[in-house]
């Protein structure tokens, strides 16, 4: 969608090991199949938004960036940059670290879903989190031991399309949450106030605070 330039684009993907090569090739020919054999040709394949951010892009394939199974093609006149997989990148590589907001999607492997839990919350909350799984189960544990604003399970960013379902972040990915009835009160001051009669102004309240008066507070506290 818009080639990845949205902010709950998938940055990476975590597979078992044994998957990988299953996954990587059925990601490829899901990528024929919706741009044909050249994405350049595609009605339905964006441009990128500017030619500076295309050149941060570019940069992010550097030598740590992993393997590139596909794509990686650029037309700076075009502002195109292929639909790229690249495969075990270094975690510590600028593709790992910043948001990728375009066409390229990083796929590292893990040995079990704790190590997969593990790696995402090494790392700062995400915005969103996909769990792809047919273990209600495993799902569930993902959800339950990892922190993200929202989680859609079998698909992308359809979460945020039901008005009465909240969207928001936690910790760097955001603060609050919107649609319907939530964004209402985001976006409202809900100013508390409380009101006290004049009479009586109880004198238990003021100095000296007397160990009688410290035994009240505590009991009623």
């Amino acid at each position: 969608m818009n080639a990845g330039q949205t902010c709950i684009a998938p940055d990476y993907v975590l597979v078992d090991a044994d998957r990988r090569d299953e996954l990587v090739a059925g990601i490829e020919a899901s990528v024929r199949e919706f741009y044909g054999p050249d994405a350049r040709t595609s009605p339905d394949f964006a441009r990128i938004v500017s030619e500076r951010h295309l050149e941060r892009l570019t940069g992010l394939l550097d030598d740590d960036a992993g393997t590139i199974v596909f794509g990686g093609e650029t037309d700076p006149a075009d502002r195109y940059l292929s639909p790229t997989l690249v495969v075990d990148p270094d975690p510590d590589a600028a593709v790992m670290q910043q948001e990728i907001f375009g066409p390229i999607l990083p796929v590292l492997t893990v040995d079990d879903t704790a190590e997969a839990i593990s790696f995402v919350n090494d790392r700062a909350k995400p915005l969103a989190l996909y769990v792809f799984s047919s273990d209600d189960e495993q799902t569930d544990r993902i959800i339950d031991e990892t922190s993200s604003g929202g989680v859609c399970v079998n698909h992308v960013i359809l979460h945020i399309s039901p008005p009465e379902l909240p969207f928001g972040g936690v910790g760097d990915s955001g603060m609050g949450r919107y649609h319907g009835q939530s964004g209402f009160d985001t976006f409202s001051n809900l100013k508390s106030v409380l009101r006290k009669k004049t009479r009586p102004d109880v004198k238990i309240l003021y100095p000296p605070y007397t160990a009688l008066k410290d035994k009240l507070f505590r009991k009623a506290l």
